[in-house]
């Protein structure tokens, strides 16, 4: 096997060392690498230009797909959806407008843990062990994660709500509970089930916003005052509210988003029906009340006097959850991801004024969330490790140009192994491994017999009961999340039609889409008349050698050793 590097506390050490040592000689060893790393590191209050480091606050957004205002007003609306027209998000764009907006931006995994693994490692999601997966997942503290580095470097470090998780423990490639700061509530997890009762009970929906608001304020409140004088701050803002269950009619009643609108505005693989116009609805009404929070966030920097050197980065972990194409799928739609950053460091346009009419800087380079992680240790100083497979977006960050810029980045690769822990027989996964590039998106189904979004469970004698599937993810097909449009296809298979087919049917081993011609990636070339095509092989076997290569070099088990690693205990282990 290649000569892997695998750190130990910011520390190398490669493969065959005693990294988890069975023998007293092995211990002493990391004992001593432990404190060598730790001699290393800097002395907190110790570096003088402490105070000149750039802050970080990081806004991350459960199940987020690509739709922003600002993509919409940057003519990025129809590319691939027109969903942008109907949302409006001021703070995600007065982000976009101080710095750099990107329009290709990917997760490595549409999957909440494994995403997060890739995100918070700076590397590919297949090389975290039992990261790579959602439910059963453990984090490995071997793996070095940025927001650990920064605090072992004299960053005070903080965060509220979700960063790593489901997995044990909970949070722990962030410090865990020790760095939370959750004081002032959580509520505004579940933004539009507290919101509607609160109105239901005698309140506007403008004060339900504020006193909902006012817990973000206060634990960020928080978390500034407890930052040592001088030290410069890393903080990552991770509500759920994005994520399902949501109150049925939310986006309307407490946003405005009219259903009605959405009528001929769906993608195509969605069924246009009342159903599922209201649920999109609600779904855009949760990313709106992200969007209140980060506000919120944004003032408190400005009132503060620290907006001018915090690094400011917003994002979201995969698209939209219970939609076909979504979550847990290697399309766009489920893998595409609003970014944006400003903050020192980063260059806007240069006739680009801070205000809300501002032009951001449009990047289309294809980049990769695991890219943050060596992208925020450069900023801060702070060495980058050599296990790193991802690359820094310093380049493109420092650099004036906008449109494509780093001719190197010429795909971003993307994968899935196990969601739902039961959602096949045998806690099976579904292994996929996916090459996007500019012009096509090559999608690999290791194991096609198995069911992509789950096995569907025997249809009870009475039926189903539509509340129980809109609320019950295990109810049948486990890897879509429940709502009502999971809930309105399955009941309405016939009517549904390719929403269903494209949801729940079997897929072929190879995919290849034409993304200039094909941007919703509905028509598969490698299956019918047109894999028979010399070109459409040639791009099959080019891309196909292209992503393989990669993942053999990065040690992906699904191509490296007896190839079904995932397939057996522990991943697999009755209980996760």
């Amino acid at each position: 096997m290649m000569d892997q590097i695998f750190p130990h506390r910011g520390c190398q050490i490669r493969e065959g060392s005693p990294e988890k040592p069975e023998s007293i000689f092995g211990r002493l060893w990391l004992v001593l690498a432990g404190f060598a790393c730790l001699t290393a590191a800097p002395v907190l209050g110790a570096d003088p230009q402490a105070a000149s480091r750039p802050n970080f606050v990081f806004a991350f957004a459960d199940d987020w797909g690509r739709i922003a205002s600002i993509y919409q007003e940057t003519g990025q609306g129809k590319d691939p959806i027109a969903l942008h027209q109907f949302v409006k998000t001021p703070a995600f764009d007065e982000v976009a407008r101080n710095g750099v907006l990107f329009t290709h931006a990917f997760v490595n995994a549409p999957s909440c843990t494994p995403c997060r693994s890739s995100l918070l490692s700076g590397q590919h999601f297949w090389r975290t062990g039992m990261g790579a997966i959602l439910v059963g997942a453990q984090w490995d503290d071997a793996i070095p994660a940025w927001p650990l580095l920064l605090n072992e470097a004299g960053y005070h470090i903080g965060k509220s709500y979700k960063v790593w998780s489901p997995g044990t423990p909970a949070d722990a490639p962030y410090g865990g509970r020790r760095f939370a700061y959750e004081q002032r509530g959580r509520r505004i997890n579940n933004f539009s089930e507290t919101a509607t009762k609160l109105v239901s009970e005698g309140s506007t929906i403008e004060a339900a916003r504020e006193e909902l608001l006012a817990e973000t304020s206060g634990n960020f409140d928080d978390f500034l005052k407890a930052r040592p004088e001088g030290r410069p701050f890393c903080y990552w803002y991770g509500p759920t509210n994005v994520h399902r269950l949501w109150v049925r009619g939310s986006g309307q009643a407490l946003w405005g988003i009219n259903p009605d609108s959405l009528k001929g505005q769906l993608p195509p693989f969605f069924p246009d029906v009342p159903e599922v116009r209201e649920d999109v609805a609600d779904y855009l009404g949760e990313i709106e009340a992200f969007d209140a929070q980060v506000a919120v966030l944004i003032q408190q920097l400005k009132d503060k006097g620290l907006w001018e050197n915090t690094v400011f980065i917003i994002s979201g972990d995969h698209g939209p959850p219970g939609f076909p194409y979504g979550k847990c799928n290697l399309y766009d739609f489920g893998t595409r991801v609003p970014l944006a950053m400003c903050g020192p460091g980063i260059k806007r346009l240069a006739l680009a004024k801070p205000d809300a009419t501002a032009e951001p800087r449009v990047v289309h380079d294809l980049v990769s969330l695991p890219d943050l992680a060596p992208t925020i240790l450069q900023m801060a100083g702070v060495p980058v490790p050599e296990v790193m497979t991802a690359k820094s977006l310093l380049p493109i960050l420092q650099s004036d140009a906008a449109g494509h810029v780093d001719p190197r980045r010429s795909h971003v690769l993307i994968g899935r192994e196990r969601h739902v822990q039961n959602a096949r027989a045998g806690r099976l996964p579904y292994p996929q491994r996916a090459i996007r590039t500019p012009e096509h998106l090559l999608v690999v189904n290791y194991h096609p017999e198995r069911s992509p979004m789950g096995d569907g469970a025997p249809t009870p004698p009475a039926g189903w009961d539509f509340n129980v599937l809109a609320e019950n993810t295990r109810a049948t097909f486990a890897d879509m999340d429940a709502g009502i449009t999971k809930a309105w296809i399955v009941m309405n298979p016939s009517s549904a039609g390719l929403a269903y087919t494209l949801s729940f049917n079997q897929r072929p081993e190879v995919e290849l889409y034409d993304l200039k011609n094909d941007p919703h990636q509905m028509v598969n070339l490698a299956i019918g008349a047109s894999a028979e095509d010399p070109q459409v092989k040639a791009t099959i076997r080019e891309l196909r050698e292209r992503m393989e290569q990669e993942l053999i070099s990065t040690g992906d088990p699904r191509l490296t050793g007896t190839k079904d690693k995932f397939d057996k205990p522990p991943f697999t282990n009755e209980g996760r």
